[in-house]
């Protein structure tokens, strides 16, 4: 598949998607509360099969999804992504009995899912986390709930903090990494998946400035055993970068849909807003502007496209290449929004403004699966690893 153009059945599919988000979830969420699960919009979206195809799809259709979903309705396009990103490492890591009891309830929307890697001192630095999994062989904890409990006896007692965690504290599982060897950076950690109603596991929510919602985790003791592990026990890092490997292209494809809702807008707005005695698309400064937004969106998409399908082919620089098209495109988008937010004046300012809701937005993809300047240091890596390897 060329990473530089869409087959007309792709074509008609993200249309289709623009098309589904405008119609049926913007309306579902716009209900929602401001920093809560939106809890009918994401059943909304496993009742029109895009949460299913979050198994059944590649990168490329995911970035396609996450684009098409974004340019109509950003908290839809949100709600898909946070369920992939929690519940990948169950589909691509899990035991059958994980993926039998949780893939199904994700992709119908009836159970949320969230991904919880960051904590307070280890947000970029991820290899840093300090959530302890300590030994507990004897099996205790007796006189907690038989609902809430692990099947069989505790291996590992989970005890620390998790923080800006997207969908907590109000997700049905977790899917959590903590430290199962101590002192051993990225080689002892360990993938847990965690129900959200295991005993000595709290949260709270954090008043941010993205609409979605956040949250910090407290683990006070919370039991855990071998049928929770996700993978193999103290490779837990190459769950989480796997994922991140595939996620991060489709946060580029998430800003690449921002990016370009706001160069349509603004499209619109000179066109129309007299100024100066005629229109401001007249005005060479503002005609300039606009071109040089809408060929940093292009160039944005097209290193998405072209991650996307280095990842579904499996090529050997996927990391390289995921780095490149989200640090591209979240660092474009923000300059896009800011761009079609001074050609609109004060009135993009407005709450309620489609640009005043994107400005919101389009901060936080800067910051999450790794700020712009962890991709710079992944690009950074390896190229020289490349070329010591004589590639």
């Amino acid at each position: 598949m060329p990473a530089f153009s869409l087959d007309p059945s792709q074509t008609a599919w993200c249309a289709e998607l623009r098309d589904l988000a405008a119609e049926r979830l913007r309306p579902v969420a716009d209900k929602g509360e401001p920093g809560h699960v939106n809890r009918p919009l994401v059943a909304e979206l496993g009742r029109l099969g895009l949460l299913e195809r979050l198994f059944t799809s590649g990168a490329f259709d995911l970035c396609l999804m996450r684009e098409s979903l974004a340019y109509a309705c950003t908290e839809a396009e949100t709600a898909l992504a946070l369920q992939g990103l929690g519940a990948h490492p169950v589909h691509a890591h899990g035991t059958r009995a994980q993926r039998e009891r949780w893939l199904p309830r994700v992709a119908e929307g009836s159970a949320v899912a969230a991904f919880a890697l960051s904590e307070p001192g280890a947000g970029s630095d991820a290899a840093a986390l300090e959530l302890r999994a300590e030994g507990d062989a004897a099996g205790e904890g007796e006189g907690e709930s038989p609902a809430a409990e692990p099947d069989g006896p505790a291996r590992w007692r989970l005890t620390g903090e998790k923080c800006w965690i997207s969908n907590a504290p109000e997700a049905d599982f977790y899917t959590v990494f903590a430290r199962t060897t101590p002192d051993a950076g990225a080689r002892g950690v360990t993938a847990f998946l965690v129900p959200a109603d295991r005993p000595g596991l709290t949260g709270t929510g954090l008043d941010m400035l993205s609409p979605h919602p956040i949250g910090s985790l407290a683990f006070d003791a919370v039991p855990v055993t071998a049928d929770d592990v996700l993978g193999e026990p103290d490779r837990g890092f190459r769950v989480a970068m796997g994922t991140l490997n595939l996620f991060r292209p489709s946060v580029g494809a998430f800003a690449v849909g921002m990016a370009q809702a706001a160069l349509d807008a603004t499209l619109a707005h000179t066109a129309e807003r007299d100024a100066f005695g005629g229109k401001l698309r007249d005005l060479q400064t503002v005609a300039h502007q606009v071109a040089e937004m809408a060929l940093r969106t292009e160039a944005a998409r097209l290193m998405v496209y072209a991650a996307a399908t280095a990842y579904d082919e499996k090529a050997p620089d996927v990391p390289g290449r995921a780095a490149m098209a989200k640090l591209l495109a979240t660092e474009t988008a923000q300059y896009v929004v800011d761009s079609a937010v001074q050609l609109h004046g004060a009135r993009a300012l407005r709450h309620g403004h489609l640009l005043e809701h994107l400005y919101r937005e389009v901060r936080a993809p800067r910051i999450y699966e790794g700020a712009s300047e962890v991709q710079r240091g992944i690009i950074a890596k390896e190229l020289y690893a490349t070329k010591e390897a004589g590639q």
